[in-house]
């Protein structure tokens, strides 16, 4: 018997997005946060470098754009760019009323702004290196502190139940979630209005990856299943600067270390970003990331080197005491020599598409942070865009939702059916499986690819899709599995966008061909069968 639980609006994510959507309605609106894990667990709170904003009067918002439009390769939507920043300034300002501690230097107790790679000017306001812990620990606390504001922790969602597939007439529209309560293993019915995915990105389809366990592309894929249609998920960043250390997993080295100075090195201590961009590290993510991958493979090594030794002890461990305290529980001091760094998948520049309220495809399902496609990021993301695109569009979003009317919620969404399945006795499959996937997406699909390794990838993940949905017909969901599903759904929908783009930009980058075309469109996948 599932439980069954009903809310103004169900979002699905606590991060940076999410939350601030929460927070925007909560006053009006009862409100509905399910979280995979801890409420604390997401891509924000590892987010260190901070948030790209207008706030100086040496910088301008066209100079932003043009920054953020030059990054992303001529891909990204003009309008939808423009929007973002030009509310810049007032989602910093909204950040501040919330609490958000950022730091602040001199006498006149100034917004400390950095600059970051792409960057022409400083703007990136941040708390030390550790901002998107600030900004998590700030909107939790207000959030926790809302009466109309309920969290669900240990719940996974599994899909959004729709008026179309409850069989019910008229226009189809987004009714509520079916979530698995990983306590007891239930899945539980969560009933609202709106419901909103603020999940985050799939960087956890790649065997390397600097996003935490949760990000498995649950809204991307929850949205594709519902009907709505994604682009740009060829375009996935990688990270160039991941601590290379078997005990690290992959602990990001934020760019500010190379916005304050820090040079790559190859292992013998030579520079080389200068063979590679006049801007050298500060180059965009997409070039740097290129130029580590190209030197590891010419060398045959595992990792290059960054430095930032040069500059003051005290800087150092002022500027970047988290990144500092964490390396040096590793074995690296990082104000006594280079260490280890090596590029990690980081970020998901494509997504669900959505206008500038977050809207998807199916009325009242929204999409917001990395699960959604807003035009942004083009063929690469502009580094710290990605927290403001947060908290502009989970505003925007927020403020079409007040603009409408709540529904009456007279629809009944029957309990999950288990009746046709059983308990697993062959998880084995999953593990295979989840290896399987994770490791042909890193070889074929990864910083460099060719016509013959998306290809390869193709021949597998159809043989994946098909053998997760007999599993997933026949036994009962858990966690691995569900995010298994969803994570072969986006790798599908990652090599499919990566096959039709017949050129090399941005983050898509492929030997067959190598040029940029003088002209190019999104890539837009539109569902041929949806739930």
């Amino acid at each position: 018997m599932s439980r069954h639980f009903k809310h103004d609006i169900v979002i699905i994510g606590a991060g940076a997005a999410g939350l601030t959507l929460a927070l925007e309605l909560a006053n009006t609106h009862s409100v509905a946060i399910l979280t995979k894990a801890d409420i604390r667990e997401g891509s924000t709170l590892y987010a260190q470098g901070g948030v790209a904003a207008v706030l100086s009067n040496k910088d301008t918002i066209d100079s932003h754009i043009h920054d953020t439009i030059d990054a992303g390769v001529e891909l990204g939507d003009p309008d939808a760019i423009r929007f973002t920043v030009e509310h810049s300034k007032e989602s910093i300002d909204w950040l501040i009323h919330q609490g958000v501690p950022f730091t602040k230097y001199g006498e006149g107790e100034e917004y400390h702004l950095t600059k970051e790679g792409g960057h022409s000017h400083r703007r990136i306001i941040h708390s030390a290196d550790a901002t998107g812990l600030a900004i998590s620990k700030t909107l939790i606390k207000n959030a926790a502190d809302h009466p109309n504001i309920d969290f669900f922790p240990d719940r996974v969602a599994i899909d959004v139940v729709t008026t179309k597939k409850l069989g019910l007439d008229g226009e189809n529209r987004a009714v509520g979630v079916y979530a698995l309560n990983l306590n007891d293993d239930v899945i539980e019915v969560f009933q609202g209005s709106y419901v909103s995915l603020a999940c985050g990105g799939g960087s956890k389809v790649y065997l390397y990856t600097s996003n935490p366990d949760t990000a498995s592309g649950d809204g991307i894929a929850m949205a594709w299943r519902t009907g709505c249609r994604v682009a740009n998920m060829e375009f996935n960043q990688f990270h160039p600067t991941c601590l290379y250390d078997a005990k690290a997993k992959t602990f990001l080295i934020s760019e500010a270390v190379r916005g304050e100075g820090g040079k790559l090195l190859l292992p013998d201590g030579t520079p080389f970003m200068a063979e590679f961009d006049k801007r050298e590290e500060l180059a965009p993510r997409d070039i740097v990331a290129r130029a580590i991958d190209h030197e590891m493979k010419r060398l045959g090594v595992h990792h290059v080197l960054l430095d930032i030794s040069h500059k003051d002890p005290d800087f150092i461990k002022e500027h970047f005491p988290t990144i500092y305290k964490r390396c040096l529980e590793y074995g690296h001091d990082m104000t006594k020599g280079p260490i280890p760094v090596v590029p990690a998948a980081h970020y998901t520049c494509g997504g669900v598409v959505v206008n500038k309220h977050g809207s998807t495809d199916i009325n009242n399902l929204y999409a917001i942070g990395e699960t959604a496609y807003t035009g942004l990021h083009g063929a690469n993301r502009l580094a710290s865009n990605s927290l403001l695109e947060c908290i502009v569009f989970a505003r925007s979003a927020a403020h079409d939702i007040l603009s409408r009317k709540i529904s009456k919620q007279n629809i009944n969404i029957p309990d999950w059916d288990e009746s046709q399945v059983t308990d697993s006795d062959e998880d084995v499959v999953i593990t295979h499986n989840w290896q399987e996937l994770r490791r042909f997406m890193w070889d074929y699909v990864g910083i460099v690819r060719t016509d013959k390794r998306l290809l390869r990838a193709k021949h597998r993940v159809d043989l994946l899709l098909s053998e997760i949905q007999e599993f997933y017909a026949n036994y009962k969901v858990s966690n691995d599995l569900l995010e298994l599903r969803n994570l072969a759904v986006v790798a599908d929908l990652i090599i499919r966008s990566a096959m039709s783009r017949k050129e090399s930009r941005g983050l898509h980058f492929t030997l067959d061909y190598p040029e940029k075309q003088a002209t190019s469109t999104p890539t837009i996948l539109t569902p041929e069968n949806s739930e």
